[in-house]
């Protein structure tokens, strides 16, 4: 390692501090490219020296570092002599067995018999390698290692850099790589923290204070280099800390920025479309509809563009409440838009709010109210006359209200006066999707209100969402009786035939149902290009079902066996959409019994009078997913029934999570167990934005305490200095989160 250097800040690159064969790794391995790359780079455990490793812990293809003593090393010959230089010479394989106190592991070194040499029985050493299996034994095969203790020697290993690093009482574990062993990572950390000059801190002392937190350079330094557990743990609750409050601050500094945009005001109008159609509705709204309402109306009212994230258990009226904004934009003299994710969703929406509305959505029609607006409907398959029409009625204004697919964001499509988005299931959108129509071309910001029927937990809205204001729907509408949920296990025969009874039984008295496939094709390769496969010849004496649960070969296997004489028809996003289309419209109008389909069902899709959804290979998919499918059926007076098939054993996870799903209603409590489950980068919407979360200690599941402060903290220091000039630490550690695209991806979400 070159010598300490002065003058390293964290934004100094590594070749200058370790030198550029070192740095070079670094950047191969894990994208480092700064010394804060480098030590933002955490241990994921350590291990006290001398106290050895679980090695019956390990599992086979693990990337590993353990540590253990060696019990006996032999060389043994094996293969063929070698006939080369030299002459007659057998190739040797060295078997080192290492050992815990109880458990073993096996070390395996081909053509290097010296090995023996240096791992004699007695010896403690570090070992890492990727875990595999030789004849049922778990064995490290050419693993890199450090002896911690060797017999008749001092700690030592290749290169001999490493002694000072792994005499410390505790020894930090990190994540490592085939040629990246964890010391030299250490050793690497060690020297650019020996090398780091004074740092900015980005926490104000006043705020660590009141915090209990220690500065900066104490926490690198009980991560990285601890002397007990008390350093690594003050180190990890004062970094979590700032990785929280970042996040925050950059909330806050949207949120600031938000109220500094224009919007036109839309105010409520006496004897407008909002007043008559309140007047016109069949039912009373719920508690949490009318408080909603008023929430958004008020902020509609404002000059300020609304950014405000709806969530709705299923069933909760959310489209109730997205109509009634929309048309008090309208009565203001804007228009509103409605993105759906999907064509079959958009359809559903577009019917949905026609019937709904009446005749006050004909207007420029033949027998329309008076004041009435136009609901057009706009997706990427419509025909080209309905096209343009609808393209004339947006741009003109006489349609009031646009429902559509990511065709609403063409270029083409202008708007007379865009007055309110709404977002709906936005994370089935990108954020460049849903960023495109709320920047659409004029000055004023159009209103936004993002809607899900996905439960978010607070943690995650408060660190995903944290620049949205939050509105819950938790009420159903009065007499909503509970779906029945039930896991249908592949060794209980007899329980499937039993479901399919019970669809029968349920058609028999003029109801329907659904059955979910994961897949189209029974052939994975022709759902990759394109294209269907054929369905494989079905079995009409047995209710088991062909494997594979696609679509496709299910709809043929359960009409030629347990649902032979029903109408059963199937949906999937591959059918041409005026197909589609029909097919719901028939299922709708109870010209379908059963439709085969895939998760195109997942949101919005509304049919009273369907009770039963059968979801086939159950295991497959996210509790919050199966959550929005179960509430797909029981949404008129009859209850709902929703079964879970699964092949998952009975003792696995798989099969815990659907257990669990079927033991509550909750969406809350479903989707906080299945962000549990979840990897944390997905909740961060690190998939969407194309890097990894930029969160390492901090889990939005875990430290709910800690975004709270954090953001109590963050908006207490952005009102007070907007622009971060009296933090500079802060604001670099700010500007370097913004200079990423998961910023961007909080930005526009």
């Amino acid at each position: 390692m070159p010598p300490a250097t002065t003058g390293v800040t964290l934004d100094t690159r590594l070749p200058f501090v370790l030198g550029g064969p070192s740095a070079k790794k670094l950047a191969d391995a894990f994208d480092m490219r700064t010394v804060g790359d480098l030590l933002s780079h955490y241990p994921r455990r350590y291990v006290q020296r001398g106290a050895a490793s679980d090695l019956d812990a390990l599992t086979v293809d693990e990337q590993v570092t353990v540590q253990a003593r060696v019990r006996s090393a032999q060389n043994r010959t094996y293969g063929k002599p070698d006939h080369g230089r030299r002459r007659n010479r057998q190739p040797v394989r060295t078997e080192v067995v290492v050992t815990d106190g109880s458990g073993e592991l096996l070390l395996t070194f081909f053509k290097q018999p010296w090995q023996i040499d240096k791992l004699k029985p007695g010896a403690l050493g570090l070992f890492a390698g990727k875990v595999g299996s030789f004849r049922g034994r778990r064995q490290l095969l050419h693993p890199e290692y450090v002896l911690l203790d060797p017999v008749g020697g001092s700690s030592t290993d290749a290169d001999g850099d490493y002694a000072a690093h792994l005499v410390r009482p505790m020894i930090p574990v990190y994540p490592a790589t085939a040629r990246l062993a964890s010391w030299r990572i250490a050793s690497c950390c060690a020297a650019a923290l020996d090398a780091l000059g004074e740092l900015d801190d980005p926490l104000p002392a006043d705020l660590r204070d009141r915090r209990g937190l220690v500065d900066l350079r104490t926490a690198l330094e009980g991560v990285h280099r601890p002397d007990d557990v008390a350093d690594h743990q003050c180190g990890r609750e004062r970094l979590r800390y700032d990785e929280a409050l970042v996040t925050q601050v950059v909330l806050a500094r949207r949120r600031l920025l938000l109220d500094t945009l224009p919007a036109i005001a839309r105010e409520s109008v006496t004897g407008g479309l909002l007043e008559r159609f309140d007047q016109r509705l069949p039912f009373a709204l719920t508690d949490g509809q009318r408080r909603v309402g008023k929430e958004i109306a008020s902020d509609l009212s404002r000059n300020q563009p609304m950014h405000r994230l709806l969530q709705g258990e299923v069933g909760s009226g959310k489209t109730v409440v997205a109509l009634r904004a929309m048309l008090q934009v309208v009565d203001s003299g804007g228009q509103a838009a409605l993105l759906a994710p999907t064509e079959v969703l958009a359809a559903q929406h577009h019917r949905t709010l026609t019937t709904m509305l009446g005749d006050l959505a004909l207007g420029g029609m033949l027998g329309g109210a008076d004041g009435a607006t136009a609901v057009r409907l706009l997706t990427g398959s419509l025909g080209t006359t309905a096209r343009r029409r609808a393209l004339l009625d947006v741009s003109s204004g006489a349609a009031g209200i646009a429902v559509g697919t990511h065709a609403l964001l063409e270029d083409r499509v202008a708007f007379a006066e865009l007055g309110l988005v709404i977002v709906d299931e936005q994370h089935r959108f990108g954020v460049e999707q849903r960023a495109a129509l709320t920047e659409r071309g004029t000055a004023a910001r159009p209103h936004v209100l993002v809607m899900t029927a996905t439960p978010i937990p607070r943690t995650v809205a408060m660190t995903v969402f944290g620049d949205l204001d939050t509105s819950v729907l938790a009420e159903v509408p009065a007499g909503r009786l509970p779906v029945q949920t039930s896991v249908v296990p592949a060794e209980r025969p007899g329980w499937l035939e039993r479901g399919w009874q019970r669809v029968r039984e349920e058609v028999a008295q003029g109801r329907q149902a659904y059955v979910v496939c994961p897949r189209i094709g029974a052939d994975e390769a022709a759902g990759d290009s394109g294209e269907e496969s054929a369905p494989q010849q079905p079995d009409p004496d047995s209710p088991r079902l062909p494997p594979g649960h696609a679509v496709l070969d299910t709809a043929a296997h359960l009409q030629a066996g347990p649902l032979a004489g029903l109408r059963v028809e199937v949906l999937h996003g591959r059918l041409p959409p005026d197909v589609k289309d029909a097919v719901m419209d028939r299922f709708t109008t109870g010209a379908v019994d059963v439709v085969v389909s895939t998760t195109v069902v997942e949101v919005g899709v509304d049919v009273p009078n369907a009770t039963v959804m059968v979801v086939l290979d159950a295991e497959r998919f996210g509790l919050s997913q199966l959550h929005q499918l179960r509430g797909r059926v029981g949404r008129g007076a009859a209850a709902g029934l929703c079964l879970l098939v699964t092949d998952a054993d009975a003792d696995s996870p798989a099969r815990k999570r659907l257990t669990d799903l079927a033991a509550t209603t909750d969406g809350f409590a479903v989707s906080q167990l299945d962000v549990t489950l979840r990897r944390e980068g997905d909740v961060l919407g690190a998939v969407q934005s194309g890097r990894r979360s930029s969160l390492r200690l901090l889990s939005v599941v875990q430290h709910e305490h800690v975004i709270a402060q954090a953001r109590a903290d963050a908006t207490e220091l952005v009102d007070g200095d907007p622009d971060l000039e009296r933090l500079p630490g802060l604001r670099a550690a700010v500007a370097n989160l913004e200079d990423t695209s998961g910023a961007d991806y909080i930005d526009k979400a």
